[in-house]
């Protein structure tokens, strides 16, 4: 029997789950044949045809998107209703089309080799070496903190704007390169997001668009926070889809930079985790450590939790569920906690590389 173009996009969604499942059993072949081969050329020419448009096109795409599959419930409601077998064909379609699209535009690097490998690192799980790890931290941020507002007391208030972040993160991976050439960043592409307003509600700092290649931040994030979320999106435009793989470029390109408030942002963020892990494990360790912090410091804690507790909603957890099932069904067992992984890796480099 003759299978219609149309069901044989829909039934080739089955076998292309079983070869991405396959392929993510084979890293050294992902990561030979594709993180390091075919994905850098898409991602650089989705970066050249893209990376100079000042707003977000990947954006407006999805917008489009959206605004036309609403259009269409809504116009075709009724033939829906009646043909119910062919518009469930027709989703089966478009995730078949999409789930194709994605893993080719950068989805298959959910299943390339560790960082770790490439950084010759051990996660460092000893909590001793993490307590001694976040002393130094405090103390580093702490005299970070006082060379730029002179008053230990005062919250650091980075005074760029945004684009000018961008362009200091471009010019910090020009340097992270020299140290660590596979993190070489041709070709910028990062912008502002236009749904900023939408991410927040939802929880998030910034994303990459898979499909457009663009590195999006969230542009109603504080200041403080702004450089290394840049950094981290940076990070998954360079083909690194574990976020706390991202984390750890994230800090690894601000801490790098030669801006003072840059170092100051990466410092502080990596304190963050630090601190949550330490008081997870160990909350007298954690009150005691944190009588050590300058108290600008905390107000630029305080800062990012008033900011976030500012939009709040009912949603936001859901919206947390589907990230966190989504990264699961993405090679990342962690789900959603997998960003908090990365002070295993912070501790492990910075064994090697003191503070």
């Amino acid at each position: 029997m003759k299978i219609s173009f149309k069901n044989a996009i829909a039934i080739s969604l089955i076998p292309q789950i079983i070869i991405v499942k396959w392929l993510g059993t084979r890293t050294d072949l992902v990561e030979q044949y594709y993180s390091t081969g075919i994905y850098p050329v898409i991602s650089k020419f989705f970066r050249f045809l893209f990376g100079w448009v000042p707003f977000s096109i990947g954006d407006i795409i999805y917008f489009i998107l959206i605004s036309l599959a609403i259009g269409y419930l809504i116009i075709k409601r009724k033939n829906i209703w009646q043909h119910k077998l062919q518009f469930l064909q027709n989703i089966v379609v478009i995730l078949s089309v999409a789930y194709f699209t994605f893993h080719l535009m950068w989805g298959m690097n959910y299943y390339r080799e560790p960082l770790s490998q490439k950084l010759a690192l051990v996660p460092n799980k000893d909590y001793q070496d993490l307590l001694e790890f976040t002393q130094r931290l405090i103390q580093k941020t702490n005299e970070s903190q006082v060379i730029i507002t002179k008053d230990s007391t005062l919250p650091v208030k980075i005074p760029y704007s945004q684009k000018e972040i961008f362009n200091k993160t471009i010019q910090g991976y020009d340097h992270l390169k020299t140290i660590h050439p596979f993190l070489a960043y041709e070709r910028p592409s990062i912008k502002k997001s236009l749904f900023s307003t939408g991410l927040t509600y939802m929880g998030y700092a910034g994303y990459l668009n898979p499909f457009t290649n663009e590195a999006q931040v969230n542009d109603l994030l504080p200041n403080f926070r702004f450089p290394f979320v840049a950094g981290h999106e940076i990070g998954h435009q360079l083909g690194y889809s574990a976020e706390n793989e991202t984390n750890f470029i994230g800090y690894l390109v601000t801490s790098n930079n030669k801006d003072p408030y840059f170092k100051y942002a990466a410092y502080a963020y990596a304190l963050g985790y630090c601190l949550n892990d330490i008081r997870r494990a160990n909350t007298e360790d954690f009150d005691q450590i944190m009588l050590k912090l300058n108290s600008g410091v905390k107000s630029n804690f305080q800062e990012m939790a008033i900011f976030w507790n500012s939009y709040e909603n009912p949603m936001e957890p859901v919206f947390k569920s589907m990230f966190d099932t989504f990264l699961k069904a993405n090679n990342q067992t962690e789900g959603i906690r997998s960003y908090n992984a990365v002070v295993l890796f912070l501790v492990a480099y910075h064994k090697d590389h003191p503070l």
